[in-house]
């Protein structure tokens, strides 16, 4: 048997799983969760064998949800319900350790099939999202990304260098080059572009 929590903000979608997936194979669900707080208390409350957790969710998402409960529990097995992955996410979740990703389109069976998948060890990524996230067209490097990152939270560059252990002309030469390719013309323009096309 294997136990899951689901967390998804979509009524209908939540009670449909958490109906059909014990009918379709030896699951059983521990408690649903409608936002991204809720779904951190639930699992670290339960401790499921997997989270299956919606990655758009109001206020706290999926992600910041998955990264408070790795924080607490490494070793939790999460699969993500998603719509549509975009590189930068999907880089994102594969970084916090998330190990499954299915389209929240899929059929019951093969979601059941998905969680038996990972919780035996394993990972896997639906073909259709796979497909979508491999198409990735940031030019931004891991380093520029971090610093366009603090600079949306409205740090200076001073506090960017501190946090980020940088010298500050480094991170001046950072956000220089953010700017060259994203065309912009302050680095917090450069910040906003990044996050429109989902690169942070």
């Amino acid at each position: 048997m294997t136990t899951v929590v689901l967390a998804d903000d979509e009524a209908l979608l939540r009670k449909a799983l958490a109906a059909l997936l014990p009918l379709e194979g030896e699951i059983t669900v521990l408690a649903e969760a409608e936002d991204g707080e809720t779904a951190v208390q639930a699992t670290l409350r339960h401790l499921p064998d997997v989270l299956v957790i919606d990655l758009e969710m109001p206020g706290v998402d999926g992600l910041g949800a998955v990264a408070e409960i790795r924080r607490a529990r490494p070793e939790q097995v999460v699969l993500m319900l998603t719509r549509h992955a975009r590189p930068g996410v999907l880089r994102k979740a594969l970084k916090l350790g998330v190990r499954g990703f299915v389209s929240k389109s899929a059929e019951p069976a093969h979601i059941v099939s998905v969680i038996k998948t990972l919780h035996g060890g394993k990972r896997w990524i639906d073909p259709d999202v796979s497909a979508l996230a491999v198409v990735d067209d940031c030019p931004l490097t891991d380093r520029e990304i971090d610093v366009l990152r603090v600079t949306g939270e409205g740090y200076s560059v001073a506090d960017i260098a501190t946090r980020l252990h940088l010298a500050e002309g480094t991170v001046r030469n950072y956000l220089s080059n953010a700017m060259q390719k994203t065309q912009t013309r302050t680095r917090h323009e450069a910040a906003r572009y990044a996050r429109e096309h989902d690169w942070l």
